[in-house]
């Protein structure tokens, strides 16, 4: 529990809450929520209110790598000013944001958009302890998905329990939101899975089978970019990228499930 006195506007959410990269319930335009895998707050718009985030719980109203040193007692703030709100950096470490942006300490408070935006926090080896925000809009809910061939579906596709794993391991960098990201290699995703989980015989070419099984059932489902023939030589990334793509895209695979290779 925190020892932040309650105020009117401010709702606690559940740490079962869903993934807000799922969107949220139609909300008052501006409401703004905040989530880690400790819980977190809905807080409708009023200028001056925040909310603060970082480790030590009985301070911030949604709390972060409780048990990693590296995350600052109070690491950040999202505050109302104005018709948006805005996150500041008030810990040691740079908060990363889409598109590679590092937000420091010393910088000026960065206006948050309309939607959904994943805040990482870098922790102690390669954990990375993630904050999801989302900025109610005009009707409270995700924007609609942009239509494209009628074979796509907006659903979620079904994985197993392995191939799940082995994507969200090749997918890291983009549900990290990098820049540039890139598919992870067969022998690195090999590499850290059997560190995660040595009894499982992860290799390469077990990797591999389960990726290419994922593409081979999405393109027979009619979902384009999944094979040699369509993306031409050299294929190189190509195909385990569109396949990526469809995943974040249908929200199959979100920044949560980074979980699953130990950082939250």
């Amino acid at each position: 529990m925190t020892d932040i006195p309650q105020v009117e506007g401010l709702e606690p959410l559940p740490a079962s809450h869903a993934s807000l990269a799922f969107g949220v319930p139609e909300s008052e335009p501006g409401t703004i929520y905040a989530l880690s895998v400790s819980g977190g707050v809905r807080f409708r718009p009023k200028e001056d209110r925040e909310v603060l985030f970082g480790r030590n719980r009985p301070d911030v109203h949604v709390c972060v790598g409780e048990d990693d040193r590296r995350v600052s007692r109070s690491h950040g703030r999202l505050a109302r000013r104005g018709d948006h709100w805005w996150l500041a950096n008030t810990g040691h470490l740079p908060l990363q944001l889409p598109g590679a942006r590092m937000l420091f300490p010393e910088d000026e408070a960065y206006p948050l958009q309309v939607g959904y935006t994943p805040v990482f926090i870098s922790g102690t080896a390669r954990r990375r302890h993630l904050v999801e925000v989302y900025v109610a809009g005009l009707d409270g809910r995700l924007p609609t998905p942009v239509p494209a061939a009628s074979t796509l579906k907006d659903r979620p596709w079904k994985l197993d329990a392995e191939e799940r794993l082995a994507l969200v391991c090749l997918a890291q960098r983009y549900l990290l939101h990098d820049a540039f990201p890139q598919p992870v290699s067969w022998k690195q995703v090999a590499t850290e899975l059997a560190e995660l989980h040595p009894a499982d015989n992860w290799r390469p070419k077990k990797v591999e089978h389960h990726v290419t099984d994922v593409r081979k059932r999405l393109s027979g489902a009619g979902v384009p970019g999944l094979t040699r023939d369509e993306v031409g030589e050299p294929v190189g990334n190509m195909l385990n990228h569109n396949l990526i793509t469809e995943l974040l895209r249908t929200r199959t695979l979100v920044p949560p499930d980074l979980l699953m290779l130990g950082q939250d």
